[in-house]
């Protein structure tokens, strides 16, 4: 009986929640550091591989949500270049889990009802053939979509996706395909993975589930460069809710709003110093500066 109230009550609440954040701008790219798929395994008594298929069940449900809600772009981190430091039996297993979720997205109506474009970011010559077969299939099979994109992140590298993306520029700028002069961010962008294609744009939200607050090598170019907002949650990846979600998304509109405040204050600031009027006209002289009420959060 308590359970079945406490499953009303969680209801109701991600209702309101869904409702307050449609109300004001969605965060057009969400990427998404899926941390914790072990540990959850590990306070179970279970083996590394069954938080790993938890966590995947989550993460189907992460696209729904995101699609429903109006995002544009989801990228997730599925596996780093770090994650192949860990045993062959583990990666290989991974191997086979990402493969399997790869060939039910290409076989799911679902993904081109929505016009779903799929996209892998990372070195796949690090993958296993049977792996970069399925990945071959399924971007060949969305490449065309445009209403909602996936990108998902294997045998990434934050450092190492800007290294390759430099080494491509200096290799074209010496055999005279580009000249110095031509090298602006817009280029470095266009060459990052999934290159040579439309390269994935600057994040808006950075969540990472599990309790750590950190980033982790994770689209470093996208993500800094953006001044992103983050949100760093303690639920392990397979707990994710919906809920989770929804809070990540208030904690961006709530950043969008402190910074659209700040620049207003800003703004007023120049005017008060400027000692222009409420016509636009200048006064004739500047006296002290009135203080503009509003608390600044920091």
């Amino acid at each position: 009986m308590k359970n079945r109230a406490f499953g009303v009550f969680y209801r109701k609440y991600e209702q309101i929640l869904e409702k307050e954040i449609l109300s004001s701008e969605i965060p057009d790219h969400i990427a998404v550091i899926m941390d914790g798929n072990r540990r959850y395994a590990g306070q179970l008594g279970k083996a590394r591989s069954f938080g790993h298929a938890m966590g995947a069940e989550v993460t189907e449900q992460v696209i729904e949500w995101c699609y429903e809600i109006g995002v544009k772009q989801l990228t997730l981190y599925a596996l780093s270049t770090e994650n192949f430091h860990r045993s062959e039996e583990e990666v290989d297993g991974l191997f086979n889990l990402i493969n399997e979720k790869f060939l039910k997205l290409y076989g799911d109506k679902r993904t081109y009802e929505k016009e779903m474009q799929v996209r892998v970011i990372g070195d796949r010559i690090r993958l296993p053939a049977f792996l970069n077969e399925s990945i071959e299939k399924i971007e060949t099979a969305t490449e065309h979509h445009r209403k909602f994109n996936l990108n998902v992140a294997i045998a990434y590298g934050g450092r190492q996706d800007i290294m390759q993306a430099v080494r491509d520029i200096a290799t074209c700028v010496s055999s005279g395909k580009l000249s110095l002069e031509e090298v602006d961010e817009n280029l470095i962008s266009k060459h990052l993975y999934p290159a040579p294609g439309v390269s994935v744009p600057n994040v808006d939200l950075v969540i990472r589930t599990g309790g750590d607050e950190r980033v982790s090598n994770f689209l470093p170019w996208q993500a800094n460069g953006s001044e992103c907002a983050t949100y760093f949650c303690a639920p392990f990846w397979p707990e994710f809710r919906k809920i989770d979600l929804l809070r990540s998304i208030r904690v961006y509109q709530a950043r969008k709003d402190e910074k659209k405040q700040e620049h207003s204050y800003r703004a007023s600031e120049v005017i008060n110093f400027l000692g222009i009027g409420k016509c636009g006209e200048k006064s004739e002289e500047l006296g002290p500066l009135l203080p503009v009420n509003k608390q600044r959060v920091s």
